[in-house]
């Protein structure tokens, strides 16, 4: 039973600090996710607490009782597989450090997700959302830059409103990324992304941003700014993509992760290793690039049973895919 709203929270146990110190100065986790980890092993440790056991005395018993009472609760496998996580890590931790014999956790399955498909818009529909963004203002200049290196880089959406001016090297065509758990890498920028970053932060835009005075030092040194002349925010360049999905008839198929997903699966349907892929997305296995792969295949196949005469058994019904 979680505690009652109106209560004050149980203070986190120290083992439990040590983990999100540990994450924090040596794992480089991001503030988001420190925060998900604390507020999830919370969640954890109020449980055990109630059952009356210490994150020192959990055996896998409990973690598998823990694990059905969120199932229990009506939470979706995915929400209960990104749940398991910090749990995981936080009695590995302790294993690893000599605080308990072993990982109660390591022997419980972990739940079973099924696997979707990214939804990635046509080609068609990308030229229709780069072309939305209208006009010669500030705003226009960024939004149609913003928009540009994220389908030209396939660049997470944090990673963009992150970038700082010295990350860029428009004469080589070049932008420095640094992904999760603050991974660099360096990837190309497509000529449209070049001339759309060259026409931002040359004269008429950024500069027309730039306030008298920076609120923070380190908008003073950001690529993207908003209205305000503050560096644009991970929602502000969300709205950004949702307003201008908007104006192209998209209402409905934008995600936070479309334009990297459209990236990447256009980049696979016009031949190109799923290796470069992978080092371009910034992807830490192979694993997680293959899944638009079958975005790719199903498309084929979709294309296939459309035009070849002989494709079709009669009768048959086959799925159909968007896009």
């Amino acid at each position: 039973m979680a505690t009652a709203p109106d209560a004050a929270p149980r203070p986190l146990p120290p083992e439990v600090e040590d983990l999100l110190l540990w994450l924090a100065a040596e794992q480089g986790r991001a503030p988001a996710t420190l925060a998900a980890y604390r507020r999830d092993l919370q969640a954890y440790c109020d449980w055990l607490a109630e059952r009356g056991t210490s994150v020192l005395d959990v055996e896998e018993a409990d973690v598998v009782a823990w694990i059905g009472e969120l199932r229990a609760q009506g939470l979706a496998p995915a929400s209960v597989a990104r749940r398991l996580v910090p749990v995981r890590g936080l009695h590995r931790f302790l294993a690893a450090e000599g605080r308990i014999p072993a990982d109660p956790s390591a022997g419980v399955d972990k739940p079973r997700v099924p696997r979707g498909l990214p939804k990635a818009l046509t080609e068609e529909e990308v030229a229709r959302l780069l072309a939305a963004p209208t006009g010669d203002d500030p705003l226009a200049r960024r939004d149609r830059a913003l928009l540009e290196l994220l389908y030209g880089t396939g660049a997470r959406v944090s990673e963009a409103v992150g970038l700082s001016l010295g990350d860029l090297d428009l004469d080589a065509s070049l932008v420095r990324l640094f992904g999760k758990g603050a991974k660099e890498r360096i990837v190309p920028l497509g000529s449209h992304a070049t001339r759309a970053l060259v026409a931002w932060l040359g004269e008429g835009g950024r500069p027309e941003l730039v306030p008298a005075r920076w609120r923070r030092r380190d908008d003073a040194t950001a690529v993207f700014l908003g209205a305000r002349g503050g560096r644009l925010t991970r929602q502000g360049a969300w709205d950004v993509i949702r307003r201008h999905g908007l104006a192209a008839g998209l209402a409905g198929r934008l995600s936070p992760h479309v334009l990297r997903h459209s990236c990447a699966t256009h980049m696979l349907d016009h031949g190109a290793d799923i290796r470069a892929v992978q080092e371009l997305l910034g992807h830490a296995t192979i694993s997680t690039t293959q899944v638009y792969t079958l975005v790719s295949t199903e498309r084929l196949w979709e294309v296939y049973r459309r035009a070849h005469p002989r494709a079709r058994a009669p009768g048959r019904q086959y799925p159909q895919v968007d896009g």
